[in-house]
């Protein structure tokens, strides 16, 4: 795997700090039953990172303690990790909000055919990842039969209620296939909606595009297609100081599978912990990631924010967070 980061370094992007911190976005670990090309964790069938019990306990003591308002649980397949029904279980009794960022093929898995069922009796905020409409194009960015497999998975949820229950909010999320910019949310989400409608009676509540970041295992492949220079030109070319204010950094931090925090989940799969310099910029005063567990009282208000190169893929055009497009948050 070619290595992106030199790259990246240094970055003009500019300065940012944080406000109230609202959303903990855990990665359980890459263990994962696919294997996609847009991943930027290189998540597979081979990981053997997992997030053990007494970090998990770490994160439920800091969700307590921060009163965080969303626990954002991702992956890999986090629901791989053999742990994440008790992290689920607790924090819902804590009234966090809880996303499983789903496959969807993961529901049809042998071992996990009552996991929508749990999702629903929780009451988990399920986003799942369904990168096309169309069958070819989901199976090209995602492995041979996937798009059935993610069709079953939503019907399955339909059928408990996801998407058509208030109270069980399901979300898909594209990303492109290739060194382009996602198209606007809402035209895209209303051709999702029209097609998986006709085709599968699939309903969900909202499409969230994502920009492909120019890291891991998407970096590398514009690396080897020799188009890394021009998806960062286009990236920068695109630009939106109006994304600023919105983007996900700003109330949001991220914890890896051994309990290190980071400002977000790319600056994760970078190894570029948060730290408190006055200008939060990659490369400057670099030092190790600090454990969650110590910052289960910390204040995080006004810090800086670690930036970089590939914070333009956060900010071109639209936007793109975790949440979507930043214009449509």
């Amino acid at each position: 795997m070619k290595d992106t980061r030199p790259l990246l370094l240094p970055g003009d992007f500019p300065a940012l700090r944080r406000g109230q911190l609202e959303i903990l976005q855990v990665n359980l670990g890459y263990l994962c039953n696919l294997s996609c090309t847009h991943c930027h964790v290189n998540a597979g069938p081979k990981r053997t990172e997992l997030m053990e019990k007494c970090t998990v306990d770490s994160v439920l003591r800091f969700v307590a303690q921060q009163q965080i308002q969303c626990l954002d649980l991702t992956g890999g397949a986090p629901e791989m990790n053999p742990h994440f029904r008790e992290l689920v279980t607790a924090a819902r009794k804590m009234n966090a909000t809880v996303i499983d960022r789903c496959n969807l093929t993961i529901l049809s898995e042998p071992g996990y055919e009552d996991l929508a069922e749990f999702l629903a009796q929780q009451q988990v905020h399920v986003t799942a990842s369904l990168p096309c409409y169309a069958e070819q194009n989901v199976n090209e960015q995602r492995g041979k039969g996937v798009f059935q497999a993610s069709i079953e998975g939503l019907q399955k949820l339909n059928a408990l209620g996801y998407g058509i229950d208030p109270a069980l909010p399901l979300d898909l999320v594209y990303n492109p296939n290739g060194a382009f910019l996602p198209p606007a949310q809402e035209a895209l989400e209303a051709d999702y909606k029209a097609q998986l409608l006709a085709d599968h009676g699939v309903h969900f509540n909202r499409l969230l595009t994502i920009t492909n970041m120019p890291i891991s295992r998407f970096g590398a492949m514009l690396l080897a297609k020799n188009q890394f220079n021009d998806y960062m030109q286009l990236l920068k070319g695109s630009f939106s100081s109006e994304n600023l204010s919105s983007v996900m950094c700003r109330s949001l931090i991220s914890v890896d599978w051994q309990g290190d925090v980071y400002d977000c989940d790319f600056n994760q799969m970078l190894s570029l912990p948060l730290h408190k310099q006055v200008d939060g910029v990659i490369g400057s005063d670099a030092v190790s990631p600090r454990h969650i567990s110590e910052l289960i009282h910390h204040d995080f208000v006004g810090e800086s924010i670690v930036v970089g190169d590939h914070c333009y893929g956060c900010t071109a055009g639209q936007g793109s967070s975790c949440g979507g497009a930043l214009d449509a948050v």
